[in-house]
């Protein structure tokens, strides 16, 4: 009895150590499942501004990068700008006033808080990065002018939000005149 004990565990192990390898970890199944249900190519995601009175259009990109599903577009009394935010890496303010990058750079340096950096300009748009001398936290930033319809709108990250190069890099290259404005 005993030795038809041990050979019912040994029997049994074999068979949980079988039904283990043939399992897997599931990776692979779901890596495959992932890319039969993933579409080939992503799908725009545009968002009107059309309804704020602004003729311009807002691309967000990816839905799976910024990991949200919806944007939030509203109208912001107090400061007069409209702002447009998707999840965590997404949020940027449209204003409607001239863009005077000479003004910014003098503030940038009067700043006497912060240390600024300007990181990349042109004559449309101006990405800088802000630290406080004592602390590692650093912030990056830009500012864009674009002209649609006859009239000059500020494009800016949200003053709320921390974000990375890659953030920004998309956010200023977001917002574009409508066409046929």
């Amino acid at each position: 009895m005993a030795r038809t004990f041990a050979r019912m565990k040994y029997i049994l192990a074999l068979t949980a150590i079988s039904f283990l390898t043939a399992c897997g970890d599931g990776k692979k199944e779901a890596a495959e499942q992932l890319a039969e249900t993933t579409p080939a190519t992503t799908e725009a995601w545009i968002v009107d501004l059309s309804s704020e009175d602004l003729p311009l259009n807002v691309d967000l990109g990816d839905r799976g990068t910024l990991g949200a599903d919806s944007a939030e577009v509203a109208f912001n009394e107090e400061f007069g700008h409209v702002r447009v935010k998707a999840g965590d890496r997404f949020s940027i303010t449209v204003t409607e006033a001239p863009g005077d990058f000479d003004r910014l750079k003098a503030d940038l340096e009067r700043d006497m808080l912060q240390k600024h950096t300007v990181i990349e300009e042109t004559p449309e748009m101006i990405i800088y990065r802000s630290q406080f001398p004592d602390d590692e936290l650093v912030f990056i930033h830009f500012r864009k002018v674009i002209t649609a319809g006859g009239r000059t709108f500020i494009v800016e990250d949200a003053a709320e939000g921390r974000f990375n190069e890659a953030d920004i890099k998309r956010m200023s290259n977001a917002v574009v005149a409508k066409e046929g404005v």
